[in-house]
């Protein structure tokens, strides 16, 4: 059921772009350093350069008065090299300029208190003037660069968040749920449960945004708020880009998607899977805190394959890595520098899981303010002798030998849906664990086995066709809709096997619980219901017994009440001892499990592993391994392209079932080999 294998060539470019964010507007009073810039640009085997990001005051350093021939000159040095400029617009940081004339530009935050000028991402996205004022900017960048034949894309903005709370922004607010509720405000108080503590609205214009210092209980509103927060970042967006798609249809156009660090977890405050749609390519910024002390360099290593593989699947096709640091960063609790081989194994995870490029944030240390630290290719010394340049050096020298990878994606018969509003709606419920929710914790959980067995998945979400996966994963799925419902019962009636667990299909769309208990579709798709929700405290717990093992249960359990389901599995403690913990039911031409409790690894491993085999689920190409080793694939019509990667600190021995080619040492290799610590080998297999 793999989707076709093909290449999809997101830029013009066929080779895998090597670079970053390149500063020269900080440098413009030392030419020696610019030229230096080139030289060093050569010596590093970087090809690829963003460009002009924070780089307003520069470019306009007074209203109405221009200043692009420094940019005129970084155009011609990288195109004089081969290089290759990716463009972007500036709208990330304004100048102080525009703050002072125009002070409407600048933020409200909830408490309703207006922001200075400073920092970044600091401006109303909904301030005409500043719409203004970038599609004028954006529009004479498009006219001067747009035929440049160095230029590859468009990088609009950066890491586009936060929120505006000002008069204008609540005006939009209330204009936007106009048109979502057909201008009926009785349809939006119902919606919103407008009788709890007396908050019914008699009319549009008493409704505010969410505050600390008003309503912030009202969780129809937060959820509807969190919608157009996401729906006018795009619309700010896409009124950025009009000037370019207008003078240059032919230069793809992206924006830079994040992460949250320290758990390594998709970036909360906007829904990606509906930006996703008007971009031509997802790009990221990939900050792992590699060598922590938490958690293992494996553990680490799978939740950035789930982010990798959630923003590969929102277009169904190869990303880009746009940031990355080729050491530490300044801004993590502990500025940790990557030991030696971790920056080639983890560039080329990126690469292994579907990006064609590796991009740093950024090319050269700032000298001042709070970036001087932050890693980057080159340091304050302007040497290439040093440690972390030549290892960026060799990670360019990799990259130029995988130019066929380029393109080719990563076909998966597994599905794990991920949802931002369900995110945002368990994480507003004022019940269960407020420190053990989880979401996207618990999906990569569920991620886990299958990638520790090699096996690839697509990180889907609710819009996205369920048909042509085997097996479809929806872990903690509390908000869903009838229509999402819908969908979900026709993917097990055509022969998909679907896997629930508890809190699940709690409320709908509006956040407001359906009644009856659970949804009587999901009781038919299940042959079950769920009847209780125990919440456990973090010393708690209990076991459940499942094909005569017993298995750890911690944080939830769900009591259950069986109709026509198989009881696979039960609780072993408590006033729920021996009662239904996990389901199985067969239902049209597929089947739907139902996990009760929040269970161990062990068990996930177990439990998986019985639908991998019933399911025929194998890796593209088989490499023995022990635990701690990851090998993905990219397949290509022609060959597929491993990448076999130690994420220990430990030597790993390995064993190839065929005869392969190293595409870094040319080399055949067979048979049994052993990988050195953080070592990582790229391999083709011929077909």
């Amino acid at each position: 059921m793999m989707s076709k294998v093909e290449k999809t060539y997101t830029t013009k470019a066929n080779f895998m772009l090597h670079g970053g964010d390149y500063n020269p507007d900080q440098w413009l009073d030392r030419p020696d350093i610019l030229a230096d810039d080139i030289e060093l640009m050569k010596l590093s085997h970087t090809n690829t350069f963003s460009v002009g990001i924070f780089a307003w005051s520069a470019l306009e350093p007074e209203e109405g008065v221009y200043n692009f021939e420094w940019l005129d000159q970084i155009f011609e040095n990288i195109h004089g090299i081969g290089g290759r400029l990716i463009l972007a617009t500036p709208s990330g940081a304004r100048p102080a300029w525009m703050s002072q004339k125009y002070p409407e530009v600048l933020r409200v935050n909830g408490s309703r208190v207006k922001q200075l000028h400073g920092g970044r991402h600091n401006h109303c996205f909904t301030s005409e003037v500043y719409r203004e004022k970038t599609g004028q900017m954006n529009r004479l960048l498009a006219e001067r660069y747009g035929n440049h034949p160095s230029l590859l894309m468009w990088h609009i903005s950066n890491e586009y968040g936060g929120e505006c709370h000002c008069h204008k922004c609540q005006r939009a607010f209330r204009n936007w749920l106009k048109e979502k509720y057909n201008n009926d405000l009785k349809a939006l108080n119902d919606a919103w449960w407008g009788p709890f503590w007396s908050h019914t609205y008699s009319d549009w214009s008493q409704i505010e945004s969410p505050s600390p210092i008003g309503e912030s209980a009202v969780h129809g509103l937060n959820l509807d708020w969190r919608r157009f927060v996401t729906d006018q970042t795009i619309d700010f967006y896409k009124n950025e880009i009009v000037p370019l798609r207008e003078i240059t249809p032919q230069i793809p156009i992206t924006t830079n998607f994040m992460a949250d660090t320290f758990d390594l977890i998709p970036f909360q405050s906007l829904d990606y899977s509906k930006f996703a749609k008007h971009l031509d390519v997802i790009s990221w910024d990939a900050y792992p805190a590699w060598h922590n002390d938490w958690e293992s360099t494996a553990d680490l290593a799978m939740k950035v394959g789930f982010i990798n593989d959630l923003y590969r699947s929102l277009k169904q096709q190869p990303f880009l890595l746009m940031e990355s640091t080729p050491s530490g960063v300044n801004w993590h609790e502990v500025n940790k520098a990557k030991r030696p081989g971790m920056h080639l194994l983890s560039s080329m995870q990126m690469i292994s899981h579907g990006s064609d490029s590796i991009l740093y944030f950024q090319w050269r240390k700032s000298r001042g303010s709070s970036e001087k630290f932050h890693g980057a290719v080159v340091d304050h010394d302007n040497s290439s002798e040093n440690r972390v340049f030549k290892e960026v050096a060799k990670v360019g020298q990799t990259l130029e030998k995988l130019s066929d990878i380029v393109g080719t994606n990563r076909p998966a018969d597994v599905a794990i849906l991920y949802d931002w509003e369900s995110n945002w709606a368990i994480n507003d419920a004022q019940g269960y664990g407020l420190k053990t929710k989880q979401y996207p914790q618990t999906l990569q959980q569920h991620y886990r086995p299958f990638w520790e067995k090699d096996i690839p998945v697509d990180v889907i979400t609710k819009e996205q066709d369920f048909a042509h996966y085997k097996l479809l994963i929806v872990p903690m799925l509390y908000l869903v809709s009838e229509d999402t419902i819908a969908r979900l019962k026709t993917f097990v009636q055509n022969g998909g096997k679907l896997v629930m667990t508890y809190i699940s299909g709690i409320v709908n769309e509006h956040d407001l619980t359906y009644l009856g208990g659970w949804h009587k579709d999901l009781q038919e798709i299940f042959g079950m219901k769920p009847v209780e929700t125990d919440t456990l405290y973090p010393k708690d717990r209990n076991r459940v017994t499942y094909r005569n093992q017993s298995y750890e249960l911690k944080d939830y359990a769900t009591v259950i009440d069986v109709n026509t389901a198989t009881v696979d599995g039960t609780y072993e403690e408590d006033f729920y001892a021996t009662t239904p913990a996990v389901t199985r039911h067969n239902f049209g031409e597929g089947a739907s499990y139902y996990i009760g409790g929040r269970l161990d690894p062990q068990f996930h491993d177990d439990f998986y592993q019985e639908l991998i085999d019933e399911l025929q689920l194998k890796p593209v190409q088989t490499v023995k391994h022990g635990k701690g080793v990851s090998v993905q694939v990219r397949q290509a019509p022609e060959s597929d392209y491993l990448f076999v990667m130690n994420f220990t600190e430990e030597k790993q021995p390995i064993s190839l079932n065929d005869k392969v080619k190293d595409l870094v040492s040319g080399e055949e290799v067979t048979g049994d080999l052993t990988l050195d610590v953080y070592e990582v080998r790229i391999l083709e297999k011929s077909k």
